[in-house]
This record gives C-alpha cells, structure tokens and sequence, in this order.
C-alpha cells in the first residue's frame, strides 16, 4: 500500500510539471505562416510545377526538330528462286583452229545464275530540312510562349491561394471577436438575472423581466455559437487550403500594421503585372506565332540528303554506294487548305486582342471597387476608434465610481460590453480595410 501511494504521487507530480507542455500542443499559426505553408502543400501548385517542367521538354523536343533526320535501315532477304543467264553456244564468237575447224565460244550453252540466295542491306540516311527551318522556329517559340503560360497560371494560383488564405484568416479573426462581444453581452445579462433574481428573493420587485432577460441570455447563447460554428468553417478551409492535418490549431490575432491607401492610380498602373493580363498577352503573341508559320507553309519542303548504302547479294549492284542529293515534297493541295488556315489565325488574333482589352476593363472595374471598398473601411476605422476612445474613458469612469461604491457591478459589466462592441468594431474595420488591401493587391499581381 505504501509502495502504491508512492507511485501515485509520483504520476501527480509528473502530471503536474507537464500540465503547461500538454496544454500547449496545439499549434498557433500567423498569416505569413499559414502562406509558405500553403504554397508548399498545396496539391495545384505541384500539378502547375509539373505542367511547367512538361513545357520546357517540349521546348528541348521541338528544337530537335531543327537537326537533320537520321534514319538507319538493314534488312535481310533470302530469295528461293534466282535468276538465270543462258549464253548460247557461240554467242561470243568462234576460234579457228585451222582452215576446217573451228570452235564456238563457248562451246555449249552456259547457264550462270545471277545473286545469291541470301541478300543483305544497310543504309544510313540523313535528311536536312532548308526551307522548313523558319517554320520548325516559329513551332520552338509556340512552345516557349505556353511555357511562359504555365509558368504564369502558377502565379495566378498561388496569389489566389494566398489571397483566400487571407480571407479566412481575416474572416476567422473578426468572427472570434464577435463572439467575444457576444461572451461580454452574455456575462451582462447573466450578472442581471442574479440581481433580479437577488431582488425577487429579497421581496424588493416583481417578476416583471426576468423573460425578458432569459431571452436575451438565449440571444446570446445562440449568437456564441453562430459565431463557434463560423469559426470552425473557416479553419476547416484554411486547414484545406493550407494541407494542415486537422483545424485544431490557433490564429495570432496581432494586426498589422494599418499603412496609408496609394493612390488608385497607381494600383492602375500596375495592372501589367497582372497574371490575367500576362497571359491575355502572351495568347495574343501566341496567335501571331501561329499566324505566321501558317504562311510559311505555303513553301516547298526542300531539303537535303546524304547517305551510305552496303549491300550484299546482288552482284549487278555496287556493294558500297556514297550518295548525296536534294529531295522535294510540295503538296499542292495545303496551298488552298492554309489559306482558310490563315484566315482562322486572323480571326484568333483579332479575338486575342479583345480578350486583352476586356481583361483590362474587368480589372480595372474591380480595381476602383476594391479601392473604394478601402476607402470606406478607412473611414469607418477613424469613427470606430473615435467611439472606442469615449468607451474606454466611459469604463474608467465607472471603475472610479465602483471604488467610490457610487455604482453596480452591472454598471461595469454593460459598460464592458459595449466597449467589446467598440473593440470589434474597429478591429473589423481594420480587417475590412486589410481584406480590401489584399484585394487590390490580388487584383496587380502581388
């Protein structure tokens, strides 16, 4: 028994030294933090790193195609039936032996068979394209250029994914100041209650608003635990966004800095760093590329061939055969189809123009949207601090009057609670404003 008491103790004491080292093991993330994670984890950027490493091997493909064409060929036949030679008797000529006799050349018919049963050939071929070599170049910058697409469809998604990891990060912050509010106005309406409920006890009043009360405790009961529920969407989207493991974890709440608003002009002319521009851009330059190589195709293909053939079976051949030459392939008929082409490429360059100007339109009607959007949160940061400032001096006065005895507890508990009311107020203001930054900032680019 003494052994066990021993021990238990010991496990109380163990238990008692690492209370404050279970108690913190749920992690607390900051904005920036919840970013690099994002950026790291996040699933679509791998897929664009993967489709933009795709791209550059297609490059390296298509600049192969500017190299000449090797092709190594050997076959093997072995022929059954052979040719045959007859040369009659004779045919040649004949020799005189002397005034009465004279032989034949050759003397009989000869048969001689021509090849051999077993036939060998191999071959090397190399094929230079000439004309072609603008049109391969044109193919090699198409590629480049959607290169350059991918490249910059990765920019888009990260900045959208730091874009909505603020959002939530901002709209998580807000909802857990509002339930603060809400735990203020709940604690005023709890302290009521006790009072009336006191005073009831104490036959000083009548049962007169105690429903009254009631309700407004379950109001903010019921409001407590919108905002809990909001609270767990927001890091059940985050922990999405970011890879986390679970949304057991903690937001730093220490607001940056609020810095002043620039000029919407200068959001404006920042809009070439736009992705949605860029890309607008780079399509239309993509369409000129294809414009062009489709009149490029309207030249022959002229190009030039060289080789060495070995053969081995066919006596009427030479066996080592050196070659080189010019080969050209013209196909009529693609002088009528890449006219039509031609005209396709037109009307994409022409749609790769106007996509540009409404991507711009769009862009900048979001800018002064989002601008005025700031412009607003701005505003309403300096009357809600205004209104902050009297609340604060408001609850001093009455924590002078509580040590004075000149008031109630209720007193202190109502001016708290709209002093957190305040609190929130500005602190949604600033994160309005904030939200409204990383809008703009979103909308160029950064």
């Amino acid at each position: 028994m003494k052994n066990l008491r021993i021990y238990i103790a010991l496990v109380l004491g163990f238990l008692l030294e690492n209370q404050s080292t279970f108690a913190q093991t749920t992690p607390t993330y900051s904005l920036e933090q919840l970013s690099e994670i994002a950026i790291k984890s996040n699933k679509g950027l791998a897929i664009k790193q993967l489709q933009i490493e795709e791209k550059r091997i297609k490059v390296k493909e298509d600049e192969i195609k500017r190299l000449p064409v090797v092709n190594l060929s050997s076959t093997y036949q072995y022929n059954v039936n052979l040719a045959n030679i007859t040369i009659p008797a004779g045919a040649i000529g004949v020799i005189p032996m002397n005034a009465t006799t004279q032989v034949p050349l050759p003397n009989t018919d000869k048969n001689i068979t021509v090849g051999s049963n077993n036939n060998y050939n191999i071959g090397l071929t190399a094929y230079m394209p000439l004309t072609q070599q603008a049109k391969i170049k044109m193919g090699i910058e198409v590629s480049k250029v959607e290169n350059q697409v991918s490249e910059k469809e990765k920019l888009k998604v990260s900045l959208q994914l730091k874009h909505g990891i603020e959002q939530l990060y901002y709209a998580t912050l807000i909802a857990q100041k509002q339930q603060e509010e809400a735990q203020a106005k709940l604690n005023l309406a709890n302290n009521r209650l006790n009072d009336l409920e006191n005073a009831i006890t104490a036959g000083k009043t009548l049962d007169l608003n105690k429903a009254g009360i009631l309700a407004s405790i379950a109001d903010e009961e019921q409001n407590i635990l919108k905002f809990d529920f909001q609270i767990q969407n927001y890091k059940a989207d985050i922990a999405k966004l970011a890879g986390l493991p679970n949304e057991d974890f903690s937001l730093t709440s220490t607001l940056p800095v609020v810095n002043n608003l620039s000029s919407i002009t200068d959001y404006k002319s920042g809009i070439s760093t736009n992705p949605d521009v860029q890309i607008a851009n780079l399509t239309k330059y993509k369409t000129e590329l294809g414009f062009k190589a489709a009149k490029l195709s309207d030249r022959p293909d002229i190009g030039l061939v060289t080789g060495y053939a070995y053969q081995s079976g066919n006596p009427l051949a030479p066996a080592n055969n050196p070659f080189i030459g010019v080969n050209l392939k013209w196909n009529l008929q693609d002088l009528y189809a890449n006219k039509q082409i031609q005209k396709q490429r037109a009307l994409q360059m022409k749609q790769a123009e106007e996509n540009i100007d409404y991507t711009q339109e769009q862009l900048l009607y979001e800018i002064e949207k989002a601008y005025r959007k700031a412009q607003q949160s701005k505003s309403l940061i300096n009357v809600a601090e205004k209104a902050l400032k009297y609340r604060q001096e408001e609850l001093k006065l009455q924590e002078d009057k509580q040590l004075a005895g000149m008031n109630l507890k209720t007193d202190i508990l109502a001016t708290k609670a709209v002093l957190a009311k305040a609190e929130a107020d500005v602190y949604a203001a600033k994160l309005a404003y904030l939200i409204a930054l990383s809008d703009l900032d979103a909308l160029i680019g950064q």
